[in-house]
């Protein structure tokens, strides 16, 4: 049940978001955007509310309590960031507005960029941990091994993402020649 609820909540993001720009930008019904998009949180409430159900009638915390903190902390985290860049393509596409800036691709601004979403993922891993910890106290005398290997799941993809982007930052790209010479010449 938990996983099929993960599943919908993932299905509901992007529905809930599709309507809403679609609400904005194709029927210009601002509220209903407004309304729409402010939902979104409500899924997370949701499956957080339907966990903490399912484990208080004595299911066994397994991999599915899991993968719902994680889910909940990756939506926490990357949820608006998300939206916020789906809206500035969607007004640039549908309501004129210019293109959407790009990340940068080169040097310490790509290196800022990258450690920017690796903060992302920390707060992503910090919000799965506590869930999962409250889970874990909840829960009290049970098996909960797999609760803690979630744990450990969330902050080695924070670690993994970490040292990622710190190569961003020890090894910065250049710009390709092209596109050095193309700064020098522009005004």
């Amino acid at each position: 049940m938990i996983v099929a609820l993960i599943i919908a909540c993932e299905v509901g993001f992007w529905v809930l978001l599709a309507l809403g720009l679609a609400a904005r930008y194709l029927l210009k019904w601002q509220r209903t955007s407004v309304v729409l998009l402010l939902c979104e949180p409500l899924l997370e409430v949701v499956l957080f509310v339907v966990t903490a159900i399912d484990l208080r009638n004595g299911a066994e915390p397994s991999w599915k309590h899991g993968l719902a903190a994680l889910y909940i902390g990756f939506t926490v985290a990357y949820g608006h960031y998300t939206i916020k860049w789906l809206d500035g393509h969607a007004a640039h596409r549908f309501g004129g507005a210019p293109p959407p800036p790009r990340p940068p691709r080169h040097g310490r601004a790509r290196a800022a960029h990258e450690g920017r979403l690796w903060l992302r993922t920390l707060l992503a891993a910090a919000v799965a941990c506590a869930l999962l910890q409250a889970a874990i106290w909840y829960v009290g005398e049970g098996d909960t091994s797999s609760l803690r290997a979630f744990q450990w799941v969330a902050l080695r993809g924070a670690g993994i993402h970490g040292l990622i982007a710190l190569t961003y930052t020890i090894w910065p790209s250049k710009a390709p020649e092209q596109e050095e010479k193309q700064l020098e010449h522009r005004p």
